[in-house]
């Protein structure tokens, strides 16, 4: 309500109560007044009726909700179900035009609005988690998940090198990132990583190798990768980098969920400083905690992120950019830190009380420091698995996944090494799961991700011991 309004309402009520209705209008105004002109995130959170205030605002500026507006176009924003409308609050035009992602629309400037202004809330965030400015001059959110988003990055590079057919993968064993790849039209090389003690890391003279062996002209670039599960530590994306530049091959990353790590960011941000860095790509919901569907793909390089932009085919689906918008300016910059801070801290501890753990049941904990965000025990011995389970002592293993999962943890990862083949996309893996071929043990990841509560490690520690004894007892009875 404007102050014309609020002053006529002095008509009806008391002018004492509209003077201070007016003052708290007036607070919800200069919310907003600092988030236009500073555009980054608020110091605090916005509370919900402040968000839906907003939003309801911002709704009444696209064509769909003028209240005299007669559309006569296929494309008109009209939502059948009311329901359906409340959840997208009233912005049904979606994002960009069909030539341009990021084009603004005529239409819907409401939805447009969302869109910039996300980009400075998302790149303030991306700043506040240790990345500098000059590693992404430009970025831009999708509303595809991580692995399409690659793919569309993979497929608008390599239209600058079109004879090119080749990319180079240090292997990590994640479906997505593979078949990104064979998506894109284009042919994985998988390079396998080396052991050093219990971490699996980015072997980079076979890299080098299969550079010279198929010939730099005939391969697109590299895609690499920082964020992943434990014994696989992040690949040596600087090196990786200097490789690219020497050989004019183009470097993506799959960032998935590194922003949650400052050491990531810093790899990241020595990458683009000494090397060649294209791309590089990070998950909304494995970071920021919405729901699955969306992607941000940087670049040091802004020409990179107009190609994406312009190469994407028509219109997107608005709604993994409004749940972003909302939950940063839920966050605010206090909200978002004291995740990044807490994760950190909560490391440690997780690390410790795994620790404890495996002592007490003949296990131990795998050395992987340079992995920061998921951590390995080795299941190495059979009393840990239900021995009661007819069938063979390595399946019996994987059963621990499962039997955690029916005891309400989820997350956890187990990995046999069994020496079995699987194929995935055309190409056959030994022991795939694990990153490598011959990887000594079998084990079980868990992640120390963004959002954890010390409770939830402590709940899970305890139930993992639980069943660990559970199965123990059934092995020797």
């Amino acid at each position: 309500m404007n102050s014309k309004n609020l002053e006529l309402c002095k008509g009806l009520i008391k002018s004492s109560y509209v003077d201070l209705a007016t003052q708290a209008t007036n607070q919800f105004n200069k919310l907003l007044e600092i988030l236009l002109i500073q555009r980054r995130l608020p110091d605090e959170g916005w509370d919900d009726l402040s968000i839906e205030t907003f939003l309801h605002q911002v709704a009444l500026m696209d064509s769909n909700n003028f209240i005299e507006n007669i559309g006569v176009g296929e494309r008109e924003g009209r939502v059948y179900s009311g329901l359906v409308e409340k959840r997208h609050f009233s912005l049904s035009h979606g994002i960009g035009r069909s030539g341009d992602i990021n084009e603004q629309q005529p239409k819907a400037a409401g939805s447009s609005l969302l869109q910039k202004l996300l980009k400075y809330l998302v790149s303030d965030a991306m700043r506040l988690s240790g990345l500098e400015t000059t590693t992404f001059s430009s970025l831009l959110v999708l509303p595809l998940a991580t692995g399409m988003t690659i793919a569309l990055t993979l497929l608008t590079l390599s239209k600058k090198k079109p004879q090119a057919r080749y990319v180079i993968f240090p292997r990590i064993d994640q479906k997505s990132c593979l078949k990104s790849i064979c998506t894109a039209n284009l042919i994985p090389v998988v390079v396998d990583g080396r052991l050093d003690g219990d971490s699996i890391k980015t072997d980079l003279e076979a890299i080098r190798l299969k550079i010279t062996e198929i010939g730099a002209d005939n391969i697109l670039g590299i895609l690499s990768t920082t964020s992943c599960f434990a014994p696989r530590v992040p690949d040596s994306v600087v090196e990786l980098s200097q490789l690219c530049k020497e050989f004019q091959l183009c470097h993506v990353i799959n960032n998935a969920y590194g922003l949650q790590c400052t050491k990531i960011s810093h790899l990241i941000n020595q990458a683009c400083r000494l090397g060649r860095v294209d791309a590089f790509v990070q998950s909304t919901d494995k970071n920021f905690q919405v729901p699955v569907g969306g992607a941000i793909v940087a670049s040091p390089n802004s020409d990179v992120i107009d190609q994406i932009s312009k190469n994407y085919p028509g219109r997107a689906s608005g709604s993994p950019q409004l749940d972003l918008v909302i939950t940063l300016l839920s966050m605010g910059k206090k909200g978002w830190v004291n995740l990044l801070e807490s994760r950190k801290q909560l490391l440690p501890y997780f690390i410790e009380s795994l620790s404890k753990l495996a002592l007490k049941h003949n296990q131990r904990v795998l050395i992987t420091k340079d992995n920061k965000i998921s951590v390995g025990l080795t299941l190495a011995s059979a009393p840990l698995v239900d021995a009661t389970v007819n069938s063979s002592s390595a399946t019996k293993i994987t059963m621990i996944g499962s039997q955690l999962y029916s005891r309400q943890c989820s997350g956890s990862r187990v990995v046999e090494i069994n020496n079995q083949k699987k194929n995935i996309s055309s190409i056959d893996f030994l022991n795939y799961g694990s990153h490598i071929d011959h990887y000594p043990f079998s084990y079980l990841t868990v992640a120390c991700a963004i959002g954890i509560q010390k409770e939830e490690i402590d709940l899970f520690i305890e139930r993992l011991d639980k069943l660990f004894l559970e199965n123990n007892k059934k092995s020797t009875d």
